[in-house]
């Protein structure tokens, strides 16, 4: 079929309403491997009826990254790309040619472009550059969630971009993340100076409201001695910004993102959480200041999440809004206009573009 033999494989559980659309975007590849961990639906006869070919194995105790070395290991070994989906994820048609047109012969590891989540009308919104492809020989999963492929083969580690490879995630909302917490501090008792796991472990606090488990799992992290990715430490440290803002701890939250914003200076998001903040305290000279710095960085990051609210509307929104409230009446306007070229339907932008124009005309 092209100059590589390409093997999509997956686990699944329960996804048979998936597996039609999946299954058409995965067509392009030589071969596509499922192993079903349990379902109890029509997953896996729908998948055999497909054409994929799906091992029935359980785990237990449930662990993401033994189920996926179960199905990596059913991969053949003349593979030469292994891809690794979900599901409830597509690629965009013509994912296989130009994924061939990017691997060279010494190359192990792709990476490609994730929407990770999008807005109402279907645009992307957080994205960040996946690794999940893979060669098929020096690699195992590890970690029991937020598992992450290690590589400890021969020769070194090459990875290419694959650009114009696109992965979109549409969750399935009914799936609960309730086995993530408990996972997570298993993963912390195996290796408590693992600061990846420490990192996911303070990341769940706060999403599960425990805004105080948060800000000391965090700060843990942050005194790793492997703990040195800055654009990671930078996501820790606007984390526990977040939760002292939940808290009601305004002077610790600002110190918090100006520290984030330090650690990784090309990233926006430390920036546009603290405009946000700061709206929210009708502080708006804090927030014009940090919404135009926010503004002042004009590429995405190729190596971390770009969170989708630093690059629609919402910064020139903020920015706007504080303007406005300052009597910045010109740049006001501007940044008006610029938020709703970026969302055009907005009708809460389209009023408030109205009325700082009317306030101009005055």
């Amino acid at each position: 079929m092209g100059r590589y033999q390409v093997c999509v494989y997956a686990i699944a559980k329960n996804e048979e309403k998936f597996v039609d659309r999946w299954m058409d975007s995965m067509r392009e590849a030589d071969l596509i491997v499922v192993t079903d961990t349990g379902s109890t639906d029509g997953t896996v006869e729908k998948l055999r009826g497909r054409g994929a070919v799906v091992f029935t194995e359980e785990v237990k105790p449930w662990r993401f990254d033994v189920a996926r070395n179960l199905s990596l290991d059913h991969i053949p070994a003349v593979a030469d790309i292994c891809v690794c989906t979900d599901l409830d994820e597509v690629f965009s048609p013509g994912w296989r040619e130009h994924l061939e047109q990017a691997w060279q012969p010494d190359t192990n590891t792709a990476r490609y472009l994730y929407n990770w989540s999008h807005r109402p009308d279907g645009s992307p919104d957080m994205q960040f550059y996946y690794s999940k492809i893979h060669s098929r020989k020096g690699f195992r999963w590890r970690y029991p969630v937020h598992e992450y492929l290690y590589y400890n083969g021969t020769p070194l580690q090459k990875t290419v971009y694959a650009d114009s490879v696109v992965l979109d995630h549409y969750p399935d909302p009914e799936k609960s993340r309730g086995s993530y917490l408990p996972l997570l501090e298993t993963a912390v008792r195996e290796n408590p100076e693992d600061d990846r796991m420490c990192y996911y472990l303070g990341r769940e606090y706060l999403y599960l409201g425990r805004f105080p488990d948060c800000i000391k799992t965090l700060k843990r992290h942050l005194s790793l001695p492997a703990s040195t990715w800055a654009e990671e430490r930078c996501a820790s440290m606007r984390w526990i910004a977040k939760s002292y803002h939940r808290l009601g701890k305004d002077r610790e939250a600002y110190s918090w993102y100006l520290r984030a914003a330090a650690e990784a200076p090309h990233l926006r998001d430390p920036y546009v959480e603290l405009a946000q903040a700061a709206y929210e305290k009708k502080d708006w000279l804090t927030s014009f200041f940090a919404a135009e710095k926010a503004l002042s960085i004009r590429e995405k990051s190729k190596t971390y999440v770009n969170m989708g609210y630093s690059w629609d509307h919402t910064p020139d929104d903020l920015c706007a809004i504080a303007c406005y409230r300052l009597g910045f009446l010109e740049r006001s306007a501007e940044h008006a206009r610029k938020a709703l070229e970026l969302s055009p339907g907005n009708e809460r932008l389209k009023n408030n573009l109205r009325l700082i124009e009317q306030a101009l005309s005055k």
